[in-house]
């Protein structure tokens, strides 16, 4: 036995215990049902309320037989017993996966409303505006039946709407928008202008892409400030590098380089004596990193378009241009540089928030996903989560075909488009998932040529999309979709669809991790439905080039390049262990970073809780500077108080902001300090320990020099006659950790405007 197989063998049996026994609790519960059917809806309700109201659920197998019976009343559906056992895992807080389409919008309903029976607030994580809206509006009807409140959270919401909305006992909302809601929380002055309710449980959707693929993507808050940019001369000395002689890009095409030479002549070229001297790191050399990073990695109509006059990012996950999204400032402005257009001002960072920090606030987390399982690392060493399977309330018919791995590309693509011309002539409908643009660009033009419409997925919103996936398993029908595209939206099928083989699932490679080869393939065979899935592959993949970049395999290809041999498909499989492995490994590292920023960040919001709640800002300045408090004797003594709050806020958030910005410049340059035989980690927490040392103390003393100087009347504090007012405008976006670290698409920002 391996060093750990007693572990893996413990833990194995520990979920089959837990199965076990919550098959037995939805066992008792459905023999209660035929019972509990015959009470009014008053009585069900007091049911209900009587066995959660010590905050606990004191007989689950009862509640769980109530949950149905409302369920059946205000839905017209009635749970399975797959679905009962869900939700009894999730209550008590684990991650459950479940199949493409065993129902799990009504499984995080019930489990919503058993939370807030028990007086827990909770948080529906959606991945996206349409999900949220369509699943309050779907669901309402059975968290209202026992007197409780639901509401939605979305993107077009006022303050005031979103205010309300908080209130709710169950709240749907996407991510991104409760992060950026606890970020504008953040610079608020008085309680009274926040807009977030605080939760106890967060009730993730699609549990693996918030809590892994996006785990680390910081939600950034910025005020309007101008920017330092990329200069032309810089962009100009880049633009002439070669690859090879003066950078290097690795093997997996996340960092590039600078050789010596390459470094020689761009000190020449830019009349400088060393790029790494102290004076030239933390500017010159950040600066050129952004442009060798715009020059080599990313690569136009690939990573972004060029329209009328604007850079256009491609989202990568989404395989289309995104709306309202940049890269972060540097990268963006060096992009812009590249392609000779106007470069636009930047932004200072005020805030920012990881999802995986912004998850950590909640008391508890719980989940759902239909692949957990191949996670199950991740969501136990960054979360303490465990990982349920629950079983199809049908068995699977989908038939999974081997991959058919080729030896060139053109080959894979000839393949590919054959296939699906094959299958179309059937009637049979097809989906097919791409990885980029240029891959359904391709497909749509190679199938038009012999006369197969085609639906590509470049919808504007999460509506059209969700309506053109759920029609993808219409007879005759063939849709071209990004992996990600339309996540959420159950794909059923057409009349005399079954009888033709149900749903085709086809992906043009597979992915750097199974768990996304997953997800495509679940598309197909929901609720026992028939189906099928494959993969085509070539040896010059993405996936392959990365995960065997030191093996090599030997083959012989038929007359078509395919190479239908067990030790190719075998290699395939190691490579994609070895990008999963380099993944977990990114994410770890990744997380060392971010970790101390957000105890950190912890320390600033409790002494920011004591500024808002307290005295303790008018008290403390009265304390530092009584001459001037007694000049102010006058004043309304709220008045003072408010002004007081307003200045030492004021501060403390300019000084967090200037350490945010100070740790990102040391983070884009710490690989130097590998050069020194130093661990880049370590000495990134000893400056981050030293930067926030003095943090508050430097907060307060200019808080001190404010209030000595800065004009105070009835009307309160006029900072901004002293040009310390908050910015006009502020915005959000998220970003990667680390815009050198990715190419391109890890790089994505989303912004959108908000006005003060």
């Amino acid at each position: 036995m391996g060093a750990f197989d007693w572990f893996w063998k413990a833990l194995g049996a520990q979920s089959e215990r837990n199965d076990r026994k919550s098959r037995q609790t939805v066992s008792v519960a459905d023999d209660r049902v035929a019972e509990l059917e015959r009470l009014s809806d008053t009585e069900l309700v007091a049911a209900a309320r009587a066995i959660t109201r010590d905050g606990e659920i004191s007989d689950r197998s009862e509640f769980l037989a109530i949950l149905q019976v409302a369920a059946s009343r205000t839905l017209d559906m009635r749970p399975f017993s797959v679905q009962s056992q869900a939700v009894l895992r999730m209550l008590e807080g684990d991650v459950i996966q479940m199949a493409t389409g065993e129902g799990k919008t009504l499984v995080g309903a019930m489990t919503a409303t058993g939370f807030a029976l028990t007086g827990r607030r909770v948080h529906a994580i959606t991945v996206n505006d349409y999900l949220a809206r369509r699943d309050a509006e779907w669901m309402r009807p059975l968290v209202e039946f026992f007197g409780l409140t639901v509401s939605a959270v979305t993107e077009k919401l006022s303050a005031d709407e979103r205010r309300k909305a908080y209130r709710a006992d169950v709240v749907y909302a996407p991510v991104n928008e409760l992060g950026f809601d606890l970020l504008r929380d953040n610079q608020v002055t008085d309680r009274a202008q926040m807009v977030r309710t605080p939760a106890d449980v967060a009730l993730i959707d699609e549990a693996d892409s918030v809590l892994v693929d996006e785990a680390l993507v910081p939600l950034v808050l910025a005020g309007s400030v101008a920017g330092e940019q990329t200069t032309g001369e810089i962009t100009a000395a880049v633009s002439g590098l070669r690859e090879h002689e003066h950078y290097t890009i690795d093997d997996d095409h996340r960092n590039v380089f600078l050789t010596d030479a390459g470094a020689h002549r761009l000190e020449r070229e830019l009349g400088i004596d060393s790029l790494y001297a102290d004076e030239h790191i933390g500017t010159t050399l950040v600066r050129v990193n952004l442009a060798l990073h715009a020059k080599a990695l990313l690569i136009r109509d690939i990573h972004y378009l060029v329209e009328d006059g604007k850079v256009a990012l491609i989202d990568a996950s989404r395989g289309r241009v995104a709306d309202l999204q940049r890269w972060p400032d540097g990268l963006q402005a060096a992009v812009e540089a590249k392609e000779g257009l106007t470069v636009t001002d930047g932004g200072r960072i005020l805030d920012q928030i990881t999802l995986q920090a912004l998850m950590g606030r909640y008391p508890q987390l719980c989940g759902m996903t239909g692949t957990a399982v191949e996670a199950v690392d991740q969501l136990r060493e960054f979360y303490d989560l465990r990982v349920s399977v629950i079983e199809r309330n049908r068995p699977l018919q989908r038939i999974d075909e081997d991959d058919r791995v080729y030896a060139r590309l053109e080959d894979k693509n000839a393949a590919l488009v054959e296939r699906i011309a094959e299958i179309h002539a059937t009637g049979q409908p097809i989906l097919v998932g791409t990885h980029d643009v240029a891959e359904s660009e391709f497909l749509a033009e190679e199938l038009g040529k012999r006369g197969i419409e085609l639906n590509v997925l470049n919808a504007k919103n999460d509506e059209e999309e969700a309506g053109i996936i759920a029609e993808a398993g219409e007879r005759g029908r063939v849709t071209v979709s990004t992996q990600m595209a339309g996540r959420g939206t159950d794909i059923r099928l057409g009349e005399g669809v079954a009888e033709l083989g149900g749903l085709a699932v086809i992906g043009t490679s597979r992915h750097r991790t199974s768990r996304l080869d997953n997800q495509l393939r679940g598309r197909a065979g929901r609720q026992g439905d028939p189906g099928m899935s494959v993969f085509y592959l070539s040896l010059e993949d993405d996936l392959i080039e990365t995960g065997g970049a030191d093996t090599a395999v030997s083959a012989q290809p038929d007359g078509d390049g395919l190479l239908d041999n067990r030790k190719v498909r075998d290699f395939v499989n190691h490579c994609q262990r070895v990008t999963e492995n380099q993944l977990l490994t990114i994410h770890s590292q990744t997380w060392k970073y971010n970790r101390l920023l957000a105890d950190q960040r912890k320390i600033i919001d409790t002494r920011r809780d004591d500024l808002l709640d307290t005295d303790k800002a008018v008290a403390e300045l009265r304390e530092r500077a009584p001459e001037r408090a007694e000049e102010l004797a006058d004043v309304d003594a709220q008045v003072l108080e408010q002004a007081a709050r307003e200045i030492m806020l004021f501060h403390l958030d300019d000084e967090w902001a200037e350490h945010l910005a100070t740790m990102d410049d040391v983070r884009e340059s710490i690989h130097l300090r590998a050069v020194a035989k130093e661990t880049p980690i370590d000495e990134f927490h000893r400056i981050a320990v030293r930067e926030f040392k003095d943090l508050a103390q430097r907060a307060v003393d200019k808080s001190v020099e404010t209030f000595r100087t800065a004009r105070i009347d009835a009307e309160g504090v006029h900072l901004g006659d002293d040009g310390l007012a908050r910015p006009s405008a502020t915005w959000t976006y998220m970003v990667s950790d680390n815009p050198l670290a990715g190419g391109g698409s890890g790089a994505l920002a989303t912004m959108e405007r908000f006005f003060s």
